[in-house]
């Protein structure tokens, strides 16, 4: 298993389950069987159209059924997909597309008039694959999709394609400074599905709603489920009436949710109105959880959470808090360990350097450091940053940590994001939990904000619970009184939204420009 291809599992799954439902898209359903014979002829397709073994093929897709025949047919190719984020702008993708050198484009018929924008800016790119229920929509010079699959001969495509191969370039995103593309080998992939398989508690027969882009972190659960005799069920993005009602009708057992779809679920006027027992398997991650939001979470939905930390450079899964480490009795721990990202899973070495690089004790901050099987090769033509976050086979996250006497890891920010304030070090997530726990706060965000005196002062943006109206001055005691003055805020502001990254995390850097803009250094 060790010298296995991202192609051998899925021919692996689509073997041995034959004519059981993979994938299920609105009215459509594609059994194991057609999975296999359609990427097969996809890949001859392809094979025809001039793509070969190495070749960057670069999506700009919707979920949708032939994103996974795409994955499936490049990895027998031996091909690399650079899969590029949709909500990302323009500017990202053809930075992103021009930068891995990429030779193909398959896009959405949604996204036609964004690619028909950039063609003038794409340095590489040979040849457009449409993916279009109606042939004639393709435009003049592109290939269909479907007719590629359509047209292919039904035999396995033979190429000499290794673990240690690339399978896909993937873009860290591109907000902040230009994106990264980050090298995953078979190798990378194959390992980062076991350690899925193992940590995450996915059973067999999962019905998994896909609600996330399949071009980003959800994509990386595909396999996952196939291998235990699965069935995706790939929704067209997050609408939590979509979700609870697929979820009553189908019997959906699984999904994945990024912290503010967990928040709109919970606040979601139907939510009590639609049966959702039949979900076991809540995977969250991404981004922090507030620990209130989680534990209503569990009151709503019961043990079915279990979380994962990992980041573009060894996808998902260094470390995972499982189901059963969710319900504690004492509520004092119930509160640590909601916060919590759990401990390494079981190939996976973590250790909590200072900026000298010693090992930190138990209880101090220090960045998370890691050494596991799914690494990353490194960053695509970007030497320099390869050698500053791989140093002597460990992954240098830029996440702050600390750790506990049982070994759970506590992250208490991004390095970037710490804020130095009189000389103290202060952690916005840490300084955002307590935020949350207030009644009337219902996001929260804090951020360094030029100061004279203190160099940065903490400053908090929230949005509040309909309705409420507390005082700057009641925020702030609040937080004080439970984390002491240094990390207390020294303003206050009440804003509409809080902006977020198109992945859907908190966009710091955004709130930032309000307050640094203009200046000649930004800390």
């Amino acid at each position: 298993m060790w010298g296995a291809t991202v192609g051998d599992l899925y021919d692996s799954c689509t073997d041995w389950y034959g004519d059981r439902q993979a994938l299920l898209f609105g009215h459509r359903s594609v059994s194991y069987r057609e999975l296999r014979e359609g990427a097969y002829r996809l890949a001859r397709g392809l094979r025809a159209a001039g793509i070969r073994k190495g070749d960057r093929v670069a999506f700009l897709m919707a979920n949708c059924p032939e994103y996974v025949f795409c994955e499936y047919a490049l990895a027998k190719l031996g091909a690399i997909r650079v899969p590029l984020a949709v909500a990302l702008g323009q500017d990202d993708h053809v930075y992103m597309i021009n930068h891995s050198g990429a030779s193909t484009l398959i896009y959405h018929e949604r996204l036609g008039q964004r690619v028909a924008s950039m063609i003038d800016r794409l340095d590489a790119v040979e040849r457009f694959v449409l993916v279009a229920e109606d042939a004639h929509a393709v435009p003049d010079g592109h290939l269909h999709l479907q007719t590629l699959l359509e047209n292919g001969g039904p035999d396995s495509p033979v190429s000499d394609v290794a673990a240690s191969d690339l399978v896909g370039i993937y873009y860290t995103g591109g907000t902040t400074g230009r994106p990264k593309g980050v090298m995953l080998s078979h190798r990378a992939w194959v390992n980062s599905v076991l350690l899925e398989m193992l940590e995450l508690g996915l059973g067999r027969d999962e019905l998994f709603a896909y609600t996330t882009p399949l071009t980003h972190a959800a994509g990386v659960l595909l396999l996952p489920v196939l291998m235990r005799r699965g069935t995706g069920l790939i929704l067209d993005g997050f609408d939590p009436d979509v979700f609870l009602a697929e979820t009553e009708r189908r019997g959906v057992t699984a999904s994945m949710f990024v912290p503010t779809m967990l928040y709109v679920l919970l606040d979601h006027p139907g939510l009590g109105s639609h049966d959702t027992s039949s979900l076991r398997t809540i995977l969250y991650g991404a981004a922090p959880t507030a620990p209130d939001r989680l534990k209503q979470g569990l009151e709503r939905f019961g043990p079915v959470f279990a979380q994962f930390y990992g980041q573009t450079e060894a996808p998902m899964v260094l470390t995972a808090l499982a189901k059963e480490e969710h319900v504690i009795e004492d509520p004092g721990r119930e509160r640590e360990i909601l916060s919590s990202c759990g401990r390494p899973t079981v190939t996976t070495d973590i250790v909590l350097l200072d900026p000298e690089g010693s090992e930190v004790p138990i209880g101090e901050v220090g960045e998370i450091c890691a050494r596991s099987i799914n690494l990353m090769d490194g960053y695509y033509r970007n030497p320099e940053a390869t050698e500053e976050t791989l140093r002597d086979g460990w992954l240098h996250t830029g996440d702050l940590a600390r750790r506990d006497e049982e070994g759970f890891l506590y992250i208490v920010d991004r390095a970037k994001d710490m804020i130095i304030s009189g000389g103290y070090n202060v952690y916005p997530r840490e300084v955002e939990d307590v935020l949350f726990e207030h009644p009337a706060v219902k996001a929260a965000a804090v951020v360094g904000v030029p100061d004279p005196k203190w160099g940065e002062a903490v400053k908090a943006i929230v949005t509040l619970e309909a309705g409420a109206s507390p005082t700057e001055e009641e925020l702030i005691a609040w937080v004080k009184e439970r984390k002491g003055g240094v990390q207390a805020p020294k303003s206050v502001e009440v804003w509409d939204e809080i902006p977020v990254t198109p992945l859907g995390k908190l966009d710091r850097k955004r709130i930032r420009v309000h307050y640094w803009e203009g200046r000649d250094r930004a800390i």
